[in-house]
């Protein structure tokens, strides 16, 4: 009959068919990318809970007080990956001045009585029920899905090549708002996350090379300024002491260093066995379920084990990169593209970190870490990846 045709999942489709069929949503997922995240995840839950079930002065006296968090903030994690997917990246592209505006408003927010102090960095909001959330860590997101807004605006409409100056200028200036706000805490390890995903973000859009080399050299003028006038605050100096010469002060300023090397080394190939580590278990090594959870892979994992946390995440840089060179739209690769740099920079400090070839910056290991807050934003930075592969136009 002329004008009339079969709806693509008719009622004579089962729930598996229109499940499996090809332009489903579930078919189009990116399997090796969530695959990699839930072991990584996986992996973590265990980590922590060798890490702080001894630690009664953490746990209240449940060894399986940081194991069940853990989970459960996995679980809220993928269920706003699943939310993300569902509303989709162009959804939320329409969303972003809102959700810009509440991620400035949550750092700002830090700044008052409101905020609490973790080691050394007032970046962290406290709720009631023994619950705390970190802003910094959603003002990534929002950073990368502003100025992907920004940069791809003219450009997927067809008006622009690339972007010209005045579009990169506007992006860098709503960049720069939490990245001050940020810096004012101080929170130094979130703004060099955040640097690292604006250049990202700019060497995916195509903008002008002058700018990245400006970034950059006012990046290194920016520091040089930062340590001559005193900014940094006496615990963030001792770091970088620290770092630039690990024998000074093993028991105070260096102590964090040495400890990790040593949980480390004596891992070896196969490791001690999980719950066997003496430094793990010992309590040898600070903030072990958060900023340092790589040492307890490498020793009671060993090499082969923390191996294979790298090979994981390689693997979901490996599909994030796919997904960036698959996409039509300049928007769904500048968003892929904040997302790459965020996670490779960061996993790279948080293990060199650990190993000694990076200074301590307080920055989790993504999907392994304990925090709830880390948590919930890698794994909408997951969804807003499979949302950008699942709407890329099908291929014949």
């Amino acid at each position: 009959m002329a004008g009339f045709s079969v709806p693509r999942y008719g009622p004579e489709r089962s729930g598996w068919s229109r499940l499996l069929a090809r332009d489903s949503v579930v078919r189009r997922l990116d399997w090796p990318l969530l695959g990699s995240a839930v072991a990584l995840s996986f992996i973590g839950s265990l980590l922590v809970w060798s890490a702080t079930r001894g630690r009664d002065s953490l746990t209240h006296g449940d060894p399986y007080y940081f194991l069940f968090r853990h989970a459960l903030n996995t679980g809220i994690g993928m269920a706003l990956m699943i939310g993300t997917v569902w509303l989709g990246h162009r959804t939320l592209r329409g969303a972003v001045p809102i959700l810009y505006g509440l991620s400035v408003l949550l750092v700002l927010v830090v700044l008052t009585p409101l905020g609490a102090t973790v080691n050394g960095a007032h970046a962290w909001i406290l709720l009631p029920g023994g619950f705390s959330i970190q802003p910094s860590e959603f003002t990534k997101i929002t950073i990368i899905l502003g100025m992907a807004m920004i940069l791809a605006a003219r450009v997927d409409a067809g008006d622009q090549v690339h972007p010209d100056h005045r579009t990169v200028a506007k992006a860098l200036g709503l960049a720069a708002l939490p990245m001050v706000i940020v810096m004012g805490m101080p929170d130094l390890g979130s703004v060099m996350v955040m640097v690292v995903i604006v250049l990202g973000v700019l060497l995916a859009s195509g903008a002008s090379n002058r700018w990245v080399f400006g970034l950059l050299g006012a990046g290194v003028a920016g520091a040089v300024a930062i340590w001559q006038l005193g900014l940094l605050d006496d615990y963030q100096i001792a770091r970088f002491a620290a770092f630039a010469n690990p024998a000074l002060d093993p028991a105070g300023v260096g102590y964090n260093t040495n400890q990790a090397r040593i949980a480390i080394g004596s891992g070896g190939l196969h490791g001690t066995g999980l719950f066997q580590g003496t430094q793990t278990t010992g309590q040898f090594v600070p903030e072990q379920q958060t900023d340092f959870v790589f040492t307890v892979a490498g020793e009671e994992l060993g090499f082969l084990g923390a191996g294979l946390i790298l090979v994981l995440l390689g693997v979901v840089l490996w599909r994030a990169c796919r997904i960036a060179r698959e996409t039509t739209e300049l928007y769904g690769t500048v968003v892929a593209a904040g997302i790459i740099a965020w996670f490779a920079f960061q996993s790279f400090e948080n293990i060199g970190m650990t190993l000694g070839i990076m200074p301590v910056a307080g920055l989790p290991l993504p999907f392994v870490s304990y925090g709830g807050s880390s948590m919930f934003a890698v794994w909408v930075a997951i969804g807003l990846l499979q949302s950008i592969r699942v709407q890329r136009p099908i291929t014949a």
